[in-house]
């Protein structure tokens, strides 16, 4: 699974080349969305869409947030989707991590699953489908030491027959290595006979004991 952020006119090159490079693969994106930002590369995510990749509401990224003004977010962000055409029930917090509040918002504007930094649970039951995000994030200190961590963590999950999860943001994309870093992760993780999806397909999470 390959998650996309950082989507807008300035990046829209860099995600329309990985897009591209994935689509050879047969690998679908899932496309983490912040409308206010999208401007004019709502068409090119509406296309997208249609050709497979999963949209995904980002945002929300603060750890305290209380369930009152999650909620008030959501539905200023399900009404700017809905303006531009992209329904969605899924989401992704920004830093990978959802506050309790914003959980309990999420149910109760409908949401079906929210992917954090560990796992990607079903809202409503609270059951999770584990799997660690690895990611390209650190822009102060990117590298060759950073691109064959996220190669080896992909080919360990996969190779373990895990949830195999690799994102990136696009703003890293014109870091020299960091388009081949993660077409890297994603062509050894296929070399040990891993299926590509998207958060939208995933199938539902199973019981957890521990998440």
């Amino acid at each position: 699974m390959v998650s996309l952020s950082g989507i807008g006119p300035q990046t829209l090159d860099r995600c329309a080349d990985l897009a591209a490079a994935l689509q050879s693969r047969r690998v679908p994106l899932s496309l983490l969305v912040v409308p206010r930002e999208l401007a004019t590369a709502q068409d090119w995510v509406r296309q997208r869409a249609t050709l497979g990749d999963a949209v995904v509401l980002h945002g929300l990224g603060q750890r305290r947030l209380p369930a009152y003004e999650a909620g008030l977010l959501l539905t200023g962000a399900r009404v700017q989707m809905d303006a531009i055409g992209l329904n969605v029930d899924t989401f992704a917090p920004r830093r990978c991590v959802a506050s309790p509040g914003t959980l309990i918002a999420l149910a109760k504007h409908k949401f079906k699953l929210c992917a954090d930094a560990h796992a990607v649970r079903d809202v409503g039951t609270g059951l999770a489908t584990l799997g660690r995000l690895h990611a390209l994030t650190e822009r102060s200190n990117f590298g060759e030491l950073r691109s064959l961590a996220l190669v080896y963590a992909a080919a360990r999950s996969a190779r373990r027959g895990g949830l195999t999860r690799i994102t990136v943001d696009a703003r890293d994309l014109h870091r020299a290595g960091a388009r081949q870093a993660v077409l890297d992760a994603v062509d050894v993780a296929l070399a040990h006979d891993a299926v590509p999806t998207t958060y939208v397909r995933l199938p539902s999470p199973r019981p957890a004991a521990v998440v």
